[in-house]
């Protein structure tokens, strides 16, 4: 476990952050919710349900999340998994149009500094 002090666990919409996966386990401090600190250089912070078609452009990206890597105990995702994605790579794969949905309960508020809210809310997997 990284050695940092978790900032409090609040959603982009004010309440408790809600877990975002178990199975896989998500997360910086892979605890399941999209918790984030100082440390979490990449601000894992917003509970993206993935889709083969946002798989296929982080891939194409430079970040190929759906191979797995058994020796990181990482198990690659696959469409319908949950993963507390980097805020700046969901805001880059929404210019594209290929921003999977959100779980905004599940997204922690620090994706704000990042993502607008009304972006977050259009592609909510938790309104639609």
């Amino acid at each position: 476990m990284i050695e940092t002090e978790i900032d409090p666990s609040v959603n982009v919409l004010g309440g408790d952050l809600s877990p975002c996966s178990q199975d896989p386990l998500t997360g910086f401090f892979r605890n399941g919710c999209c918790d984030t600190a100082e440390a979490d250089r990449g601000s894992h912070t917003v509970c993206a349900v993935m889709t083969a078609e946002f798989l296929a452009f982080s891939k194409a990206a430079g970040n190929d999340l759906s191979t797995p890597m058994p020796q990181y105990g990482f198990p690659g995702l696959k469409p319908g998994d949950q993963w507390c994605l980097c805020a700046a790579r969901w805001e880059e794969a929404r210019r594209a149009g290929r921003a999977p949905k959100v779980r905004l309960a599940a997204t922690h508020r620090r994706a704000l500094e990042i993502v607008r809210l009304e972006h977050l809310r259009a592609h909510s997997a938790d309104l639609n």
